[in-house]
């Protein structure tokens, strides 16, 4: 049974099936927990938005909506997989690592958001590296017509 995790699942481009199923989790935390959090902000904001504010809260909210899609074609929507990848890391190193190399961190405002941001190690564990070196980072092959 466990042996099937690391076959290669046709349905989804070739990619293993645990990648499916942690890419799937992925997906769904983004959905439900990120999802609760931004569509009740949105939903029960009152007054004046200030612009940056809400930038924030609707790309947030929009990112976890399209995880809703992930659930069903968790391969198709993978660039938004990348994306969190992308900006959590780059969030890491130029926010808290300085901080925390100064031994300014703990206590800091940045703090929780590092610790949240964290869990990207889930994320690039999930990636099916290979298949996104193939898709996005190889020429296609051109194939004789018939």
């Amino acid at each position: 049974m466990l042996a099937r995790l690391w076959e290669r699942d046709p349905r989804h481009e070739g990619v293993m099936r645990i990648n499916i199923y942690l890419l799937r989790l992925l997906y769904a935390l983004m959905f439900f927990m990120l999802g609760q959090t931004t569509w009740t902000e949105i939903l029960t904001h009152q007054g004046q938005w200030e612009p940056n504010k809400a930038v924030a809260w609707t790309v947030w909210t929009a990112f976890a909506t399209l995880a809703g899609l992930g659930l069903l074609r968790p391969v198709k929507m993978l660039p938004i997989i990348l994306l969190e990848i992308f900006y959590k890391v780059m969030w890491l190193a130029i926010v808290a690592y300085p901080l925390w190399s100064r031994g300014e961190l703990v206590g800091s405002p940045a703090e929780s958001t590092t610790y949240a941001f964290l869990g990207v190690l889930l994320a690039i564990i999930a990636v099916p590296w290979g298949y996104i070196v193939k898709a996005y980072f190889t020429w296609p092959s051109k194939t004789k017509a018939a």
